[in-house]
């Protein structure tokens, strides 16, 4: 009878770890996959991440809002000749060398605008090979060894008594079903991100056309500075993600299996939040409003 009840106490304790491992085995694949994912997301260029939006993107820049940034262009064009006049005491000032500026920089405008949407690629090719280069660094530096982690625990539980177990079980299906949550979340986040950049890439032109005026050019800037922010937030998030998973593979699985447990959760809360904040950093560092 005693030896009938601890086989059948070995067979439920084996169904549990092996129920538990399973459940950690999906946990740590998904975060070994979510650091490759975030890598492959944020390294994408606009016209690589989804070519159906990226053509309907640049028709709209050239068809609809290019027309209206040349009216804009014209007005503040004519608005600058008209305050260069003015600053020449009521043309009784004027030389010939004012005018050969003037003409040098209404073409330099008028390139701009017709070249926005060039110009707006170029600065996300260059936040991507700045991407590129963090990725090939953090996804090989951060991958979790699983074998070694499993293994280890496996040896903790196998100390552990039923009930614990059952717990632990519990646990890590909670555990599971909130990484579940939060990856979704993190995807959204990274859609979200490519979204606001076609968003900044249809109406370039627009901003690009002020640029030739002092006063009116602060438009111009700021798009700008948000371009580059927009760009290096990919970088940003990189490192996050770097960061999450060392903190991931450094939690010691031996010590306490339930603390290790609710950290890789936390861990996992704290990236999300993260990269939400990555956005509003890139702005404050390169000062867009």
């Amino acid at each position: 009878m005693g030896s009938l009840f601890e086989w059948i106490t070995d067979w439920i304790k084996e169904g549990l770890i092996d129920a538990i491992t399973g459940q950690y085995t999906s946990i740590f694949n998904s975060v070994n996959n979510q650091v490759a994912d975030v890598a492959n997301q944020v390294g994408q260029t606009p016209q690589g991440w989804n070519g159906g939006v990226f053509s309907m993107i640049q028709n709209l820049s050239e068809t609809v809002v290019i027309p209206i940034a040349g009216i804009i262009l014209t007005f503040v064009l004519v608005y600058e000749l008209i305050q260069m006049i003015l600053e020449k005491n009521n043309m009784h000032d004027i030389d010939t060398w004012m005018f050969f500026k003037y003409f040098f920089k209404m073409w330099v405008a008028v390139w701009i605008v017709s070249h926005t949407f060039t110009i707006t690629m170029a600065v996300f090719d260059v936040g991507q090979s700045v991407v590129s280069r963090a990725a090939g660094v953090i996804s090989s530096d951060t991958a979790i060894n699983i074998d070694t982690m499993i293994s280890t625990m496996e040896t903790a539980m196998e100390s552990m008594e039923i009930g614990e177990l059952v717990i632990l079980a519990l646990e890590t299906m909670l555990v599971s079903l909130c990484m579940k949550v939060i990856s979704v979340f993190i995807t959204v986040i990274l859609y979200g991100r490519m979204i606001e950049i076609y968003l900044y890439s249809s109406v370039g032109a627009i901003p690009f056309a002020t640029m030739s005026n002092r006063e009116w050019g602060q438009i111009g800037n700021n798009y700008l500075r948000g371009l580059f922010a927009l760009a290096f937030q990919g970088f940003f998030m990189m490192v996050c993600v770097g960061i999450y998973a060392v903190l991931v593979a450094n939690i010691q699985m031996s010590d306490n299996i339930h603390s290790a447990l609710f950290g890789v959760m936390a861990y996992t809360v704290i990236l999300c939040f993260s990269l939400m904040k990555t956005g509003n950093f890139a702005r404050s560092i390169f000062n867009a409003h």
